[in-house]
């Protein structure tokens, strides 16, 4: 399961409540989270907030694939 999913359905948190709290779509949520798109460097430091957790720790399991 995607990293940002799975600490946003971990903390409770909607898609619609996420994408409000950022000031983005609840469909660019979802694109993060299918991982047809990347949150924009300048939304990362609100979304670990947000999420309860380091930048590092959303992208984790990508940087084990490198």
């Amino acid at each position: 399961m995607n990293r940002i999913k799975e600490k946003r359905i971990g903390r409770g948190i909607t898609q619609e409540f996420l994408a409000n709290a950022l000031s983005t779509d609840r469909s660019t949520v979802a694109k993060w989270e299918t991982e047809k798109a990347r949150p924009r460097a300048d939304k990362l430091p609100e979304l670990a907030k947000i999420l309860g957790c380091t930048i590092d720790e959303l992208f984790k399991d990508e940087q084990k694939a490198h």
